[in-house]
């Protein structure tokens, strides 16, 4: 019997929500949420500094309505999708917002070994994980190869402000780090306004500065990789930090007792295998930390481990190895979650 579990929200989540550790509201937080992406978002602030709470809410949606206006592929008129739609290689001009993320995107994808691919669109929907239904029987090799030939990072060109496409209908789809870059520019919203202490969330991308109302570092605990409840696995205190998780335990169907998770690797076209289950990266950039935890989820343990190491990144991998898990830690993770223990 086949079964199907999945986050919901969104129909190609590649993050791993992150909460804030349970802690009593304060009175000198102001807390505002609100719905975006496809998901919700939050933000708290301390209440010494800015705008009225309904001015800065106005503020925060009509930013993230903006952000959605120009990288959503859910809306046919979004600058994406319009982009999307052109099935020629004339060059499109870009909003800077969108070609910002394009970049870090392609950046990326170099860092990553080429597994950060955001015109990996054509595969995931294959597999199911995206607008289309699940398909009956999976999908045949020579199906796979078909569509392996209609991605690329080297088919999509940044010029100046233009994008264009060397295959006409090549898709582009930034889910994989538009959510982080929503957080960094509410972020850089506030800090605007006057705000030192925040905290943003959206999606489970996160990025926070400064401290709770009660002086202390804002406490961020990063969920066990297990499907069948929720569980901490660490708490982390960041200081002015992103954090973002990518796991594949919760976002994959069974089938003929094959387990294929919604994250697929680029050079296979296959959903990924391997025991690496979470990945966690604090970044000074939440849309940096956004597409690194995906990518290096893709590449598995140990090229994982090699690249965190290779550009000094601070990730904590998690693997299942004989029936346990067991985490791996780069660069400075360790004393974020030395930090949280000494508040």
């Amino acid at each position: 019997m086949n079964k199907v579990k999945s986050l919901g929200l969104l129909l190609c989540v590649l993050v791993v929500i992150l909460v804030v550790w349970n802690t009593p509201k304060s009175a000198g937080e102001i807390h505002l949420s609100g719905a975006t992406m496809g998901t919700s978002y939050n933000v708290k602030v301390l209440a010494d500094v800015g705008l009225p709470p309904e001015e800065l809410q106005q503020k925060i949606d009509d930013l993230l309505v903006d952000i959605n206006k120009l990288m959503s592929t859910y809306d046919p008129n979004s600058e994406l999708s319009r982009f999307n739609q052109q099935l020629s290689s004339e060059p499109f001009k870009m909003s800077p917002a969108t070609l910002t993320v394009l970049k870090e995107a392609k950046r990326l994808g170099e860092v990553s070994l080429g597994v950060l691919d955001v015109t990996i669109g054509p595969l995931v929907n294959l597999w199911g994980f995206g607008p289309e239904a699940r398909p009956e029987k999976i999908p045949s090799q020579q199906t796979i190869d078909s569509l392996k030939e209609q991605i690329g990072l080297n088919k999509l060109v940044i010029q100046d402000n233009y994008l264009i496409k060397l295959q006409p209908d090549l898709y582009v789809d930034l889910s994989t780090i538009a959510k982080g870059y929503g957080v960094d520019v509410v972020a850089e919203l506030l800090e605007s306004y006057g705000y030192k202490n925040y905290l943003v969330e959206i999606g489970g991308e996160m990025r926070v500065a400064g401290v709770k109302s009660n002086g202390s570092g804002w406490r961020i605990a990063v969920e066990k990789p297990v499907n069948n409840e929720r569980a901490v696995q660490s708490i982390l205190t960041i200081g002015n930090n992103a954090v973002a998780t990518s796991g594949d335990y919760r976002n994959y169907f069974e089938q003929d007792g094959i387990r294929y998770s919604h994250l697929i690797d680029p050079r296979t076209g296959y959903p990924i295998q391997h025991n690496l289950v979470a990945v966690t990266v604090v970044h000074p950039s939440s849309m940096t930390a956004d597409g690194l935890a995906t990518a290096l989820n893709v590449l598995g343990k140990d090229d994982a481990l090699r690249v965190a190491k290779e550009h000094n990144l601070d990730v904590m991998l998690i693997t299942r190895e004989k029936g346990s898990f067991k985490a791996y830690t780069t660069g400075k993770f360790d004393e974020y979650i030395n930090a949280a223990t000494e508040q």
